[in-house]
C-alpha cells in the first residue's frame, strides 16, 4: 500500500525584495488577490488535496502569516455582535477544517533546498508536498489534487512542469523529460537555471513538487550550488540515480505573482471573477477602453 500524501512544506522565509517597499515588515506572501493572500490560495489548493499538516517554513518578519491562520476573538466578537455573519464565517474559515499549522523557522536565508530541509523533523519518513505560494495557479481540479492522485498510482517524486519562452529558460529549474510532449513522464535530468543556449528543453518546474523522504539525506550532504544557497535542483538531480521521478505537466493558468507584472496580471483576473466586485470592475475596465 502506497502511503498517503498528508504533509506540505510552505517555503516561506524569502525577503520579498522584488516587492519593496511593500514587503519591508509583512511578508511578500501576505500580498492580497482582491480579498485573499497568496499564501492562502496555496494552502487552500493543498487542503484540497487532502493534506492536513501545513509545515511553514518562516524567517524574519513573518509573523503575519501566522496571525493569519489563527483565531482572533475580538474580531470574531465584534463581527458577531453587529451580526455580520457572512464576514464572520470568512473570518472563522481562513484556515480549512481539519487542517493544522506547524512554524520552523529557517535561521539563514540559504535557499529553497535548504528551507525544505529545515521541515524534516515534523515530516519525518513520509512523501510531502511542496508548495511556493509565489506561484498562483488557477487549475479545476487544483492542481495539487491532480498531482496528489498521480502520486497514490506511482508513489514517486513529482514535479510540477510547463513550457516556458525559450529566452526565459534561466530563471527556471529545466527537466530533461523521455518524451518530450507527454502529459507525464519520467526525466533522466534537471539543471537549475541554464542559458537558453544550453538548457536542455524548455519544461520548468513551477512551483508544485511532491517528494519522498529520500531528498532529505541528499539535502542534507548538498554542496552549495548556484548563489551560495542550497539548491533542491541539485538534491532532485541526485535523486535521479536512486528512484524515478516524474514530471506532470500543470493545467491551468500560472500567475508568477513574484514579479510585478505577474501579481498585476493576477490581480486583474482575479478581480474580473469577484463575486462581489466582478461586475462594476468589468464595467470600470469598459469605460476605460479595455
Amino acid at each position: 500500500m502506497k502511503p498517503r500524501l498528508r504533509k506540505a512544506v510552505f517555503p516561506v522565509a524569502g525577503l520579498g525584495s522584488r516587492f519593496l517597499p511593500a514587503t519591508k515588515a509583512s511578508p511578500k506572501e501576505m500580498l492580497p488577490i482582491v480579498d485573499k493572500p497568496l499564501i492562502q490560495y496555496a494552502v487552500e489548493e493543498a487542503a484540497a488535496a487532502g493534506i492536513t499538516d501545513l509545515v511553514f517554513v518562516t524567517g524574519r518578519n513573518k509573523r503575519a502569516i501566522e496571525d493569519h491562520f489563527d483565531k482572533v476573538h475580538e474580531l470574531e466578537s465584534d463581527l458577531s455582535a453587529k451580526g455580520k455573519d457572512s464576514l464572520l464565517e470568512l473570518a472563522r474559515n481562513v484556515l480549512p477544517a481539519g487542517c493544522r499549522c506547524i512554524y520552523i523557522r529557517q535561521s539563514e536565508p540559504l535557499g529553497l533546498g535548504h528551507a525544505v530541509l529545515c521541515a524534516q523533523p515534523v515530516i519525518g519518513d513520509e512523501p510531502f508536498a511542496v508548495l511556493l505560494a509565489d506561484d498562483l495557479i488557477d487549475a479545476e481540479p487544483p492542481v495539487m489534487q491532480r498531482m496528489a492522485e498521480r502520486f497514490a498510482a506511482e508513489g514517486c517524486s513529482l514535479l510540477g512542469v510547463e513550457d516556458v519562452p525559450a529566452d526565459q529558460t534561466s530563471s527556471y529549474g529545466i527537466v530533461v523529460p523521455v518524451e518530450r510532449d507527454a502529459d507525464v513522464t519520467p526525466i533522466t535530468g534537471i539543471v537549475e537555471k541554464p542559458e537558453p543556449a544550453s538548457a536542455p528543453s524548455t519544461l520548468a518546474v513551477v512551483g508544485r513538487y511532491v517528494l519522498t523522504p529520500t531528498i532529505f539525506e541528499l539535502l542534507a550532504d548538498a554542496a552549495p550550488g548556484r548563489g551560495g544557497e542550497i539548491q533542491l535542483t541539485d538534491a532532485i538531480a541526485r535523486l535521479l540515480a536512486k528512484e524515478r521521478v516524474l514530471a506532470t505537466r500543470l493545467h491551468g493558468r500560472r500567475y508568477d505573482c513574484g514579479s510585478k507584472l505577474g501579481y498585476l496580471e493576477a490581480t486583474l483576473e482575479y478581480g474580473l471573477r469577484h463575486a462581489e466586485t466582478g461586475e462594476a470592475f468589468r464595467r470600470y475596465l469598459a469605460g476605460r477602453g479595455r
